[in-house]
């Protein structure tokens, strides 16, 4: 690892009451000694304790920078394990850059993305589920995706893996062992046993494979697609659950002609709701990608709301839409609830065969809309998204490593039931045993490492 001193600005560059320059390394106190000034004139910040914080000023040259509190953390009860100092100044794009390049022009040099991070990874303050965790919890939308980011953070994926970990060790130990020295350890009956720890071992890399799908929602929210024909009132609700005039609204018939995305949170869940062109038969070219778009969104959401219109007749195409997404999680919107109604909705329910989840609802008196929030919240908290007691993975990495674990005790298992040589249990074995190092760092290449915190935000 590189020893260099490293800074950068660890808040957003924006007119803001507060700026952070975070500087962590061996020199970091030496350097903004050399720049801050106490109340009382001194270069005093050597000789200041752990864990404290300081008023004074940022002097270049003579000159004030800027007036500011400077905390100081020393090594090793700091989040990179090494000296750190942070300079709170006031906020604002010129003033932070003027008090980082202050630092830099003393010995420090600009941090890579997210190279805080990677230092507390690389000198054992975290492992690599908690350096994802804490790039999970900067872009956390949600409450349940945030909790589920802290689960990590605190260590119940490293705990849980790490405990995998030690079994399955044990388990190549043994065989190794008794390999080296047939004399005194004997394989006789261990077959049966080792089948029945693969099994459990699997198990528990399969239940953290099934959350995936509940991790991926909590991570990018709820994809939830508006679909009906076109003047169904598809583009109004959209601005209705997003507060602004997001999307165009007019009474010609097909104004919407691609997909329009927004995150919108409701509740304690983030949806990624689409606004899509209305779904008919039409000759116009432009119109009828959008009408393929709608239809590829309807087929890959978490949540659909079919939209109907009261105020008119339900017709062929309104059933040919329900019978494309009726297999698919599905609320039932029969909106315009404000107008005078030629549809009966009763005749509606039992024409589309719906017993629930269906609302009566206006975009715009707005009648009906808090009972439909209300429902996604109810639904995916208590259904999909019931995360309270749960480890849910949200990595995409992560995934694929359990998977090569489940795959290589099913090779175990294989290598058993055919009879093979022992020396196969133990291939198959290390290859889980990596496979869930890699999930927390323990077997993961430089290449990997370097990928993985390029990602993370400047700062942090």
């Amino acid at each position: 690892m590189n020893n260099d001193t490293i800074a950068a600005v660890a808040t957003s560059l924006s007119e803001a009451t507060i700026g952070i320059v975070r500087i962590s390394g061996d020199e970091a106190i030496n350097i903004v000694d050399k720049i801050f000034i106490d109340k009382n004139g001194e270069h005093s910040l050597k000789k200041y304790a752990s864990h404290t914080i300081h008023y004074g000023f940022i002097i270049v040259d003579g000159k004030m920078i800027d007036e500011v509190m400077v905390s100081v953390m020393k090594a090793p009860k700091t989040f990179t394990r090494e000296d750190v100092v942070e300079i709170n100044c006031h906020g604002g794009v010129f003033v932070c850059k003027s008090v980082l390049e202050a630092v830099l022009n003393n010995g420090a040099r600009l941090a890579a993305p997210g190279e805080f991070t990677k230092r507390a990874f690389l000198n054992g303050r975290i492992d690599l589920s908690k350096a994802e965790a804490v790039m999970d919890i900067i872009s956390s939308e949600s409450k349940a995706g945030l909790d589920n980011s802290l689960k990590h953070l605190n260590g119940s994926l490293y705990s849980k893996i790490k405990k995998s970990r030690e079994e399955i060790l044990y388990e190549i130990a043994f065989i190794e062992s008794a390999l080296d020295d047939p004399e005194h350890i004997s394989l006789d009956g261990y077959t049966d046993k080792l089948v029945s720890k693969c099994e459990a071992f699997k198990k528990e890399a399969d239940e953290l494979i099934a959350t995936f799908k509940t991790g991926k929602i909590l991570k990018e929210g709820i994809k939830t697609v508006i679909v009906g024909k076109p003047n169904v009132g598809k583009s109004s609700l959209l601005n209705v659950l997003t507060g602004e005039e997001r999307a165009i609204v007019t009474d010609i018939a097909g104004t919407t002609r691609d997909t329009i995305e927004e995150r919108v949170l409701i509740g304690d869940v983030c949806l990624k709701l689409i606004d899509t062109a209305g779904i008919r038969n039409t000759e116009d070219v432009v119109e009828n990608i959008g009408v393929s778009r709608a239809k590829n969104s309807a087929r890959e959401a978490d949540l659909i709301l079919f939209m109907l219109d009261l105020s008119s007749e339900f017709d062929k195409e309104d059933l040919e839409i329900y019978d494309y997404i009726k297999d698919k999680k599905h609320f039932v919107l029969l909106n315009k609830t404000d107008e005078e109604n030629a549809v009966d909705v009763e005749k509606i329910k039992s024409t589309f065969s719906l017993s629930k989840d269906v609302f009566l609802i206006s975009c715009k008196d707005l009648t009906g809309i808090s009972d439909v929030k209300r429902k996604i919240n109810e639904d995916f908290l208590s259904g999909t998204l019931k995360t309270d007691n749960e480890l849910v993975i949200t990595n995409v990495r992560q995934l694929n490593e359990l998977k090569t674990v489940s795959s290589s005790l099913d090779l175990v298992k294989d290598s058993i039931e055919k009879g093979l040589s022992e020396d196969f249990y133990s291939v198959d074995l290390m290859n889980a045993y990596e496979a869930y190092g890699r999930i927390i760092g323990e077997e993961t290449d430089d290449d990997l490492i370097d990928e993985i915190f390029s990602k993370f935000c400047m700062g942090k």
